[in-house]
């Protein structure tokens, strides 16, 4: 059972190496975003000290968006985020005209006006935190699947044998989970943006994102939010994404939004409650309504609703499997489809000897809940989940 909600935190710095990113006056995004990844890595790491820090980079490197989401998936991250800077194209603006000779279709000559431009920087500025759009529901679907592993602890042989990727049951499970990690990643982003306007900043809102980018938001098995932040074409947001003081001031603000999302998961986590983290709506005019997160239909959620819950410290769960006055061995050919212990407990009624055959032990309840179901499709159609605390059984 994972008492702490986020153990490893990945920070990615956007672009790099050959990819150079969006381009200012004098700079370029990859050496920002390194930059000021690096700095709230650190500020990370005296925050949290108990925290492990992963960057996907520490050094200009070209990584396709591929393997960075292997890397936070490798490392079993808790949390993915990535840093970015925007950009606008300039806008052309007319500042007089010249007369240009042409010949029509007889081939006399012609004179016509046309327009004389010139490019000015756009002056698009501000900060946006982007999720994955719903529309991309499926694919962070498929990362879950392809790291459920991962993404249940389930480092056991017989955990592992549960997590049947094919099986309705864990899907329904990971639909649920990614359910939850949209609802958290959509969390931190309102989070991120609101300690940006506290500074000063001008903020563009949390939002989806559904184009050149998003791979790496649904591609990690994880809560994941891709932070603008702001628009180095911009010449005054490019002197203050190349700053120190801004440099400094952006991972701070990054880094109080990260300490209360954390905060938040770990009040709800010790209340044994779902993992997924009050939402507090953001002001209409300042972010823009994602979306609501695709559905899990309502006949077969119950199974699995608590894929993504945590529970209690000192907590794990069992599988009772029957009862019966016969005496079994764990070897015995009717646990033969089952893989990890059966125990058998004895106990006196009415002058007779009654076993129960209690299977497993699993550390949340969505591992319970799929042992659950592996157990009545091998025949223990009188199967059912047992809670203990401290070895004691609570229900």
């Amino acid at each position: 059972m994972q008492e702490k909600p986020i153990r490893t935190i990945v920070v990615d710095a956007g672009h790099g190496g050959s990819d150079h990113g969006a381009r200012g006056e004098y700079s370029s995004e990859k050496d920002v975003t390194l930059a000021v990844s690096l700095k709230l890595g650190k500020v990370l790491e005296e925050m949290f000290p108990d925290v492990k820090i992963v960057y996907t980079r520490k050094v200009d490197r070209f990584d396709d968006v591929n393997r960075k989401a292997a890397i936070a998936n490798e490392a079993k991250g808790d949390l993915f985020i990535s840093i970015h800077c925007n950009a606008a194209p300039d806008i052309k603006r007319v500042t007089g005209y010249k007369t240009q000779t042409y010949r029509d279709k007889k081939k006399r000559k012609r004179t016509r006006q046309v327009p004389i431009y010139q490019s000015y920087p756009n002056p698009a500025k501000g900060t946006e935190t982007y999720i994955w759009a719903t529309s991309k529901n499926n694919a962070k679907s498929e990362s879950l699947r392809n790291n459920s592993v991962i993404v249940f602890d389930a480092n056991s042989e017989e955990t592992q044998q549960l997590m049947d990727t094919n099986d309705p049951e864990t899907i329904i499970m990971l639909n649920t989970l990614r359910n939850a990690f949209f609802d958290q990643s959509l969390r931190l982003s309102n989070l991120v943006e609101d300690e940006f306007t506290n500074a000063g900043r001008i903020s563009r809102g949390a939002r989806q994102r559904n184009e050149k980018g998003i791979l790496v938001l649904h591609a990690t098995a994880m809560p994941s939010v891709l932070v603008e932040l702001g628009f180095i074409s911009n010449p005054e947001e490019e002197n203050y994404l190349n700053s120190a003081d801004g440099q400094n001031e952006m991972a701070h603000c990054i880094a109080r939004a990260v300490k209360k999302y954390k905060e938040e998961l770990e009040r709800t986590h010790k209340a044994g409650g779902s993992a997924r983290p009050a939402e507090t709506p953001a002001p209409a005019q300042q972010r823009p309504e994602p979306l609501p997160p695709a559905k899990v239909n309502p006949a077969q959620e119950s199974p699995a609703a608590s894929a993504g819950a945590s529970a209690a410290a000192g907590t794990d769960f069992r599988v009772q499997l029957l009862t019966t006055e016969k005496v079994y061995t764990s070897r015995s050919s009717l646990f033969k489809n089952l893989k990890g212990g059966v125990d058998r407990e004895t106990l006196r009624q009415k002058g007779k000897s009654i076993n129960k055959y209690i299977w497993g032990n699993f550390r949340t309840e969505a591992e319970a809940n799929a042992a659950l179901y592996k157990a009545r499709k091998n025949g223990f159609k009188d199967a059912f989940v047992l809670t203990y605390r401290n070895g004691e059984r609570i229900d």
